[in-house]
């Protein structure tokens, strides 16, 4: 003390000043430090974007906030002064990242397949992972493997169908969406097609920058419904597929669960599946509807009696019915290769609680629920009376899922259940055992759903 009190007072102020440097180069090195960590965790491009956009008000924060300002006598802004002004960098570089934080794609890339039968509420079920903005949702895209497996001189059998849909959603759920242009009939040219199926139903090729300009003399067979869009641009999709942060589709021509387990052992793939079944009766209530003229021996036959219900379509029936039960009990077995991969839902449940049943499904998926699907859930399963069309997502799902109860003679109801009843025990659906039991609301025709259904 004695010895500094001795020195010139030009070099204690000398000294000061140099005190006050290093305090203010450690300072900077900390705030150096943190700019290096946030490089680290990825946030360092997206940090200079924001500064990028405002330079004027950078240069202010530099001056007004970090330089130390002169005084009148000629000396440095006092310590506390420069603390002050710290503090407030360090608070504004903690909020950009949390800001930023936020931002960030919510965890790994998932693939999810959403495997169902026609008439089992599929569209509405898959619109659950449509509204959600950060997964690219394929709807039905083996429709056009299906018409081309189907018409190849002496067809395809059951297991050569089957492989080749297998390896079709592979590419798909890899972003391969140039696979289908082996299918697309016409051919596209020039990776542009007109021609894929409802691809309204999927919003991820109806928004920018796939939503190219329409274009004049080109016939739309299948068009995005809410917005003007020329012909699809399949890079354009294929492109948007990868910059999404999830995959999801939904098919009805996929039955036979052990064919899919290349996929789910792909380690390019993280795939969950989700089985979509719904009571046989009201499968088949449903298609003597949606396909009039596929069922009309079954029509005929349950009001007049006339004609008679061949064998072959009860076999049919069966059939259906044995390759879905068999697909489930698979899946509820758990093997090895599908731990954790599997999930069986009801469609009845969905209906009767479809925010609660898409909480559950986007859990077991690893994806996060977002307020776009809340609300779509919440406008689209209050839908008024005449919004039920037969193609219709926009349902009163807590009416219309046993409406088939009412309308269907209990001797065609007989013929499910003779059909199905392995696989409807299996499921929770109760038989019923007379006309009176079939339409009457008081007696539920469902068991409680198993826990061990959501695996």
């Amino acid at each position: 003390m004695e010895i500094r009190r001795a020195l010139p007072q030009d070099v204690r102020e000398l000294l000061h000043f140099l005190k006050m440097r290093s305090k203010y180069a450690v300072l900077l090195v900390f705030v150096v430090s943190l700019v290096i960590i946030e490089k680290e965790n990825n946030f360092i491009s997206r940090v200079s974007d924001k500064l990028k956009q405002s330079p004027q008000a950078l240069a202010e924060a530099n001056i007004t906030e970090v330089s130390p300002m002169p005084a009148e006598n000629g000396s440095l802004a006092s310590l506390q002064e420069l603390d002050a002004a710290f503090s407030q960098l360090r608070s504004r570089l903690n909020n950009l990242t949390l800001q930023l934080a936020g931002d960030r794609d919510p965890g790994p890339r998932r693939h999810v397949l959403l495997m169902a039968t026609t008439r089992t509420g599929s569209s509405f079920v898959g619109e659950f992972f449509n509204q959600q903005g950060s997964i690219f949702y394929l709807f039905e895209p083996l429709w056009h493997v299906e018409k081309t497996v189907t018409f190849l001189p002496g067809g395809a059998s059951a297991v050569g169908s089957a492989l080749v849909y297998r390896d079709v959603l592979k590419q798909l759920l890899l972003c391969d969406l140039y696979i289908l242009e082996n299918f697309i009939s016409p051919a596209p040219e020039g990776h542009l097609t007109p021609f894929l199926f409802r691809r309204g139903s999927s919003r991820s090729l109806c928004e920018e920058p796939v939503c190219t300009p329409s274009a004049k003399k080109v016939f739309e067979k299948y068009y995005c419904k809410n917005r003007r869009c020329g012909p699809l641009n399949i890079t354009l999709a294929a492109e948007a597929c990868q910059r999404k942060q999830h995959v999801a589709l939904k098919t009805v021509r996929v039955r036979q669960l052990e064919f899919l387990q290349p996929l789910v052992e792909d380690p390019r793939l993280d795939l969950r599946i989700i089985q979509l079944v719904r009571d046989p009766r009201a499968v088949l209530a449903s298609r003597m509807v949606a396909f009039s003229g596929k069922y009309e021996t079954w029509k005929k036959w349950a009001s007049e009696g006339e004609a008679p219900l061949h064998e072959e379509e009860v076999q049919r029936l069966r059939g259906n019915c044995e390759s879905i039960r068999m697909s489930a009990e698979l899946g509820l077995r758990q093997p090895g290769w599908l731990q954790g991969r599997y999930m069986l839902v009801r469609y009845e449940d969905v209906a009767q609680a479809p925010l609660q049943k898409a909480e559950e499904m986007y859990h077991f998926a690893g994806l996060p629920l977002t307020p776009q699907v809340e609300e779509w859930i919440g406008k689209n399963t209050q839908a008024p009376h005449d919004g039920n069309g037969v193609y219709s997502t926009c349902k009163n799902s807590s009416e219309q899922f046993e409406k088939w109860r009412f309308s269907m003679p209990f001797k065609l109801a007989q013929v499910v259940q003779d059909a199905c009843a392995p696989a409807m025990h299996l499921f929770g659906y109760k038989l019923a055992s007379s006309p009176d039991e079939l339409a009457n609301r008081s007696f539920s025709l469902l068991e409680e759903a198993q826990p061990s259904w959501v695996t």
